[in-house]
């Protein structure tokens, strides 16, 4: 074949293109005569034959140029149309955030005093898709005169709010007609110091005999910061760790007034503790379940925790920590979803103060910042 292919590149020159080839075995003699055959090339120098070989790179071509083994290339073109994916959906949603904005209006259409109204909710920790809407139910709602104003619309905003803010009231107390009353929710919202301080005012102010039940045995601390306090106040304190011991504990209190009992944090992505915890408020047949929250969670964590603890068979909400939050807006995605109406706020640690009951003006005026 060697020889073959340098005959051609002699006659023809070394630009000859090989056409085909194939080898020829014929006749008797050849047969006879192991070693021996015939190379039969046919080649042109006038065909532009293209290469079936890949093109090799030169040193001056651009990247642009480069040919790829059939892996790698395959590779690089997925990975290219994965990015131009991503790259169409992140506009797709562009699109659709513009369209949204467009349809409902937007702060190229609001007044400077609905900007500042926006502004100042943001402020607030209300949520900046909610301060949105909040802005545009002033603007299609309000009458003129409170739109020109951002103190106005923001006073009006506040009365909106609070015809959506449903108020309980106090714990209602009636001698002679025993009332069990369970604090639930998450750890680390102030449920001990909060029953305490309950506790305190109904029989320091209000003098009625109350009772404690604690089924908190999951922190030794907890149980002996209650006990402590039921020392200081006078008050008798059970504490239960089965169903057998809370039906035992709440018919040793049926004669008092009052029976707050206090329950340990559960985590609301816990749903065996939540299960446990609903079985033992099962047994005790509280009149009330007060899920106790604290206002310096975000928005998403308070609604989430609702939706669990609503399991439990909460009643009202109590809502604590108000003089650590920055901002109370964050509390009026809760206060719409959870439809569970406010029982008291807690704004400090001293007991048995910084505890007052729920008023749904004054709530929704913190809530827009006013």
């Amino acid at each position: 074949m060697q020889q073959a292919l340098a005959l051609v590149r002699r006659e023809l020159g070394p630009a000859a293109a090989v056409l085909h080839t194939r080898e020829i075995r014929g006749g008797v003699l050849w047969s006879w005569l192991p070693g021996l055959r015939q190379i039969e090339v046919t080649a042109s120098n006038e065909v532009n034959v293209p290469s079936r070989l890949p093109r090799r790179e030169e040193p001056s071509a651009a990247p642009a140029n480069r040919e790829f083994a059939p892996g790698i290339e395959w590779e690089a073109k997925s990975k290219f149309r994965d990015e131009l994916k991503g790259r169409l959906d992140e506009l797709h949603s562009l699109v659709e955030d513009l369209c949204r904005q467009s349809r409902r209006g937007g702060p190229s259409d609001w007044s400077n005093e609905l900007f500042q109204l926006f502004t100042d909710l943001i402020d607030a920790d209300v949520d900046e898709e909610l301060a949105r809407e909040l802005v545009e139910q002033v603007r299609s709602a309000a009458p003129p005169q409170v739109r020109g104003d951002a103190h106005i619309a923001r006073n009006w905003l506040a009365s909106e709010i609070e015809s959506q803010i449903a108020a309980h009231g106090p714990i209602a107390v009636t001698p002679g007609h025993p009332r069990l009353v369970a604090l639930v929710g998450p750890t680390g919202v102030g449920k001990t110091t909060t029953i305490a301080k309950l506790a305190a005012n109904f029989r320091l102010r209000d003098q009625r005999r109350v009772g404690l039940i604690t089924v908190d045995t999951y922190r030794i601390a907890a149980v002996e910061q209650l006990r402590t306090y039921a020392d200081i106040i006078d008050l008798p304190m059970q504490v239960v760790a089965t169903a057998a011991e809370m039906r035992q504990a709440v018919r040793g209190m049926a004669d008092l007034d009052l029976v707050l009992l206090d329950t340990a944090g559960r985590s609301p992505k816990d749903e065996v503790k939540l299960q446990e915890l609903a079985a033992l408020i099962e047994e005790a047949q509280p009149h009330e379940v007060h899920l106790v929250l604290s206002s310096v969670a975000n928005a998403s964590v308070l609604t989430r925790t609702a939706e669990r603890f609503a399991a439990v068979g909460t009643t009202a909400l109590l809502l604590t920590k108000l003089d650590e939050a920055t901002g109370l807006g964050q509390l009026l995605p809760l206060l719409r979803e959870s439809r569970l109406p406010v029982s008291y706020v807690t704004h400090g640690q001293n007991v048995p103060d910084d505890i007052a009951i729920a008023d749904a003006r004054r709530l929704s005026r913190q809530i827009v910042g006013l």
